[in-house]
């Protein structure tokens, strides 16, 4: 193990000792008390099951029979969540077939970022994380489960739904990825229309066209933001079957997988020799593994984010120091769009999660020793599924890259640092992707545009007068102000300016997401200015320096006279499109270096 990583992972252990303590004091209270179909009356237990097929009927009587819960984020408008669709049936079917049943026990919001980039829903974006995690909660608390399978993939969802199951750790919980689309029109293709369109060079058609031939079909989306990232972390916390992250949907192998989740459910559920719950699969070591994997590679900025809050749901405190410790030596081993040319079936067709499993295990940069649904350490996810006349089989994955430059053993990295960077400076504390960020980018000195809403950026874009160096400073985005939304639509903007020589920056406390791309930006910025947080004293034209590489943000001016200086006014929360609905949300949220939740008392 390297040294480095074994002392991160003590010092959570050593952080969360009480937390942790507490929460599997309660897990264990929570087990102690037995099935809930057993402690429930006979009019309870026969409501539960009023609708159920007469032979799920018969075998609910048997008290003894395990009943799986079915937690779904299904809707049509994901594209990833659309094959959702099917598998209920796929999964009560398989569940017959061990001598158990499989309920839906609730349905979980699902709202796509891709629809809401830019668009006032993107404000409820972060907050339908918590709202999530509630419904999870929701539907388990009906008590009448042995385990729970979650049928989540994209950006707040699995976050949520992996909240929602912490609170009930002594259930054994599998979460059923449905993959991702195949591939479209190239990322370059699709990046260059963009740019075209935000010079005014390329109509809206041809740009709708152009993303109609890269978002066509059910599936995540391909390039390696917040969604896959949740796979991959899935895999590494050893949540998900082995392999289970990236094969497309409605195919035999995909199938197989979600047909094998409630039978290992059954397998793991308490009372078998392999009892296996989650909080005992969600621990500090398999928290560093997720870290670790984030950083090799190179995913989103939203789980500097999530991460915090997933881990404090289990009674696990992380800090930003420890992603950035972990950062340092952790070598970025993959290049996946917006990081690299190509997208996630390359990634995975080069070897994708086993390649990347064994690399980190081979050098020291994961836990091998953890639970997992699986039943065996993270070693068994160094294994890929495959179809064998018609049965699941797992064998061992690539020793090697099948693509050096999509993957990368970590003698010869991408870089050899990870993915980000912890900021610090008289600015507050952020965060900073750097793998998609080319070197001679990563250090800028400029003087601030200083904008209180995104929309002010772009409309000072259409007018011509971003044509020169700058930082961008876009305030008033954190979680206390407006849900803290994603800024993705500055990115063509922005990049548009430095392609074209220009030096060019951000720094906000808002958002960018796992599409963040060449820009550098500092982003998450704490304390937000809408609390009073330094960003909301600067001025256009004071000289800011951005450096990535140092993990630092600094102002040419003395702190003690810029905080002297009037301090600018947060703009009124905008109502309508159910914003009014998350006021509370807003006042309740903690700072973003504890996660951003509104969930826990004890983060503000």
């Amino acid at each position: 193990m390297h040294s480095v990583t074994a002392e991160v992972t003590a010092r959570i252990v050593e952080r969360s000792r009480e937390t942790r303590a507490d929460y599997l004091e309660r897990m264990d209270a929570a087990r102690q008390a037995g099935p809930g179909r057993g402690k429930l009356s006979c009019a309870n237990w026969a409501h539960a099951f009023a609708a159920s097929p007469d032979g799920d009927k018969q075998q609910m009587r048997n008290p003894t029979a395990p009943n799986i819960a079915i937690v779904s984020a299904y809707n049509d408008m994901l594209s990833a969540h659309q094959p959702y669709e099917r598998f209920p049936e796929i999964l009560r079917q398989a569940a017959r077939e061990v001598g158990a049943t499989a309920q839906y026990a609730g349905g979980v919001p699902a709202m796509c970022d891709g629809v809401t980039q830019g668009r006032p829903g993107m404000e409820l974006s972060l907050f339908s994380r918590d709202v999530i995690a509630m419904a999870t909660a929701v539907a388990l608390t009906h008590d009448a489960f042995d385990a729970s399978v979650l049928l989540g993939i994209c950006d707040k969802i699995v976050p949520g739904l992996f909240i929602g199951a912490a609170a009930f750790g002594h259930l054994p919980a599998i979460f059923v990825p449905s993959g991702p689309m195949t591939s479209g029109i190239s990322n370059a293709e699709k990046a260059r229309v963009r740019g075209l369109y935000a010079e005014g060079k390329a109509t809206r058609d041809e740009l709708l066209d152009s993303e109609m031939k890269s978002y066509h079909g059910p599936g995540t989306c391909t390039f390696y933001g917040t969604a896959n990232t949740n796979q991959m972390m899935m895999e590494l916390t050893g949540l998900h079957l082995p392999g289970a992250a990236f094969v497309s949907p409605n195919t035999p192998l995909r199938d197989a997988l979600t047909a094998a989740a409630p039978k290992r459910a059954v397998a793991i559920r308490d009372g078998s020799n392999d009892y296996t719950p989650f909080s005992a699969v969600v621990d500090a070591k398999s928290i560093v593994n997720a870290i670790a994997g984030l950083m090799a590679t190179g995913g989103s900025t939203n789980h500097t984010l999530h991460i915090l809050a997933m881990a404090r749901a289990a009674g696990i405190l992380v800090t930003w120091e420890d992603f950035d410790d972990l950062s340092r030596v952790t070598p970025l081993i993959a290049k996946v769009y917006p990081n690299g040319a190509e997208d996630v079936n390359a990634f995975h067709a080069a070897g994708g999660m086993s390649f990347v499993t064994r690399t980190l295990l081979d050098a020291g940069l994961v836990h091998d020793d953890v639970r997992t649904v699986a039943g065996a350490g993270l070693r068994r996810y160094t294994q890929e599924p495959f179809l064998d006349g018609g049965k699941l089989v797992w064998r061992d994955g690539p020793v090697a890259s099948l693509n050096r430059d999509i993957l990368r053993p970590v003698d010869d990295p991408f870089q050899p640092e990870g993915g980000m960077r912890l900021m610090t400076g008289p600015l507050g504390r952020g965060v900073i992707k750097t793998s998609a960020v080319k070197p001679e980018h990563r250090i800028i000195e400029a003087p601030a545009l200083v904008f209180d809403d995104q929309d002010d950026l772009l409309a000072a874009h259409g007018r011509g007068e971003l044509n020169r160096d700058f930082i961008a400073v876009v305030r008033f985005q954190g979680p206390r102000a407006n849900g803290m939304p994603e800024l993705h639509s500055l990115s063509p903007p922005l990049g548009v300016q430095l392609d074209k020589g220009f030096k060019v920056a951000l720094v906000t406390d808002g958002r960018m997401s796992g599409a963040s791309g060449k820009v550098p930006a500092a982003i998450h910025m704490t304390p937000e200015a809408s609390v009073g947080g330094p960003l909301a004293y600067i001025r256009n034209g004071d000289i800011l320096r951005l450096d990535a590489e140092g993990g630092t943000l600094d102002i040419q001016i003395d702190l003690r006279e810029l905080m002297s200086r009037e301090r600018a006014v947060a703009p009124r929360p905008a109502s309508g499109y159910g914003r009014e609905l998350f006021g509370w949300m807003r006042r309740a949220a903690g700072p973003a270096n504890t996660g951003a939740c509104a969930l826990f008392e004890d983060a503000l």
